[in-house]
């Protein structure tokens, strides 16, 4: 589980972020491009070679979950294939479902519903969290001003700014991740 979590960290927490900050910026880092590159091959490199590890260790059973974790992280953050990957869809499914389901295959070895359930289960929250930061993230980052107002059905008349409008995407996101969090000890524990 720790080999698991380890090359989880190393391919998406530092792998996939240099990559993906190669494009555009998004987390508005200071760090050079040769920088970058360097941190996505060395966390990449990182994380396959513990899957290779854990084809010797655990089964080789893991070998396509090892290329198609590799291959997730560099066709979405390279947005390889003119960006075909880089969508809400590949979102869901790189960083919601697959996870879930590499966890749940390298503690079970087999195919079984409830693992499937699980990795849908985690597509379908990673979308709802696309779906959410997506205007989120346009607010706070490409917003110079909201200017207008809500007329609600009892006369009243409330103004719309930024804060207004990001306000429910945020609490949302906010109890979204910590849902996630609490739902991934529960796991553990249950697992223990």
């Amino acid at each position: 589980m720790l080999a698991a979590l380890g090359a989880f960290f190393l391919a998406v927490g530092v792998s996939a972020h240099a990559l993906d900050e190669l494009s555009g910026r998004p987390l508005r880092t200071t760090l050079s491009r040769g920088t970058l590159i360097g941190l996505g091959a060395v966390g990449l490199a990182g994380a396959v070679a513990i899957g290779i590890v854990g084809m010797f260790v655990v089964s080789p059973l893991l070998a396509p979950l090892v290329a198609a974790g590799a291959f997730l992280i560099l066709a979405y953050n390279l947005e390889l294939a003119g960006g075909r990957f880089h969508n809400d869809a590949w979102f869901a499914l790189a960083w919601g479902g697959f996870p879930a389901f590499t966890g749940y295959f390298v503690n079970a070895l087999e195919v079984r519903p409830a693992g499937v359930l699980v990795a849908a289960a985690c597509c379908l929250l990673s979308a709802a969290q696309r779906r959410l930061s997506t205007p989120a993230r346009e607010l706070r980052r490409h917003t110079a001003e909201v200017v207008g107002e809500q007329r609600r059905t009892d006369g009243s008349v409330r103004e719309l700014n930024a804060a207004r409008l990001s306000e429910p995407l945020e609490r949302a996101l906010s109890a979204l991740w910590l849902a996630l969090v609490l739902l991934a000890f529960g796991l553990l524990a249950a697992r223990l």
